[in-house]
């Protein structure tokens, strides 16, 4: 499972200067956008984060290369910095990384191959439908979140990190944000946004919408 390798925020800690060449391109074009009179608000995601030192760290390092690109111009172009729940870790720790972070997005393709302990490749390619099919699991939960196990780690992560920082953004990307039962369970515990691909972005607005109408009926 990739996951487990050097990826992420390890490679960026272990090879600063590739997320150096990455922030500094964000900003640069932040600023182009902005001499040609478009208004751009950069949000920086540091993906794989399992530990509040490692979003610390690179952290730091965003903000000594905003200061480096845009100098004087900082305040112009407003940014937050926050980071991908990937690592069960990160969630159960959620109230440490938060002090870090501007917002959270979780990824909830990679927090559920991290739950379960296997790659989505993997299993769907040879176990899982076994599983479906002979009632071990209701359903793919690399489909429709799992909300027992998975979405357990999500409502924690929120309510802890929320306790710190009640101004948190959260949301979740990935395969799940185009799912009705999953939109449901994300309005249900909080969360600010769904991302999901394109295709499915109609199907994911009616969603948040009746999930919105049914928890004010």
């Amino acid at each position: 499972n990739p996951m487990l390798g050097q990826r992420g925020c390890r490679l960026g800690i272990v090879f600063p200067e590739i997320y150096e060449m990455q922030v500094e391109a964000i900003f640069r074009a932040a600023a182009n956008c902005t001499d040609r009179g478009i208004r751009v608000l950069p949000d920086v995601m540091i993906p794989l984060v399992g530990h509040a030192n490692e979003l610390k760290r690179l952290r730091q390092l965003t903000e000594d290369v905003a200061s480096r690109i845009l100098g004087d111009r900082k305040a112009d172009i407003p940014y937050k910095i926050g980071t991908m729940i990937e690592v069960p870790r990160a969630a159960l720790t959620a109230r440490q990384i938060a002090e870090h972070a501007d917002f959270f997005s979780f990824g909830t393709n990679d927090l559920t191959q991290m739950t379960f302990g296997c790659s989505r490749d993997d299993a769907e390619g040879k176990f899982l439908s076994h599983y479906v099919d002979q009632k071990l699991l209701p359903f793919n939960p690399f489909q429709s979140l799992d909300t027992e196990g998975v979405g357990q780690l999500i409502e924690l992560a929120v309510a802890s990190a929320s306790a710190v920082k009640p101004d948190l953004k959260t949301g979740i990307c990935g395969e799940h944000g185009g799912d009705k039962q999953s939109i449901a369970f994300c309005h249900k515990v909080g969360l600010d946004y769904v991302s999901c691909s394109p295709y499915r972005i109609p199907m994911a607005r009616i969603a948040a919408a009746q999930a919105a109408v049914d928890n004010t009926v």
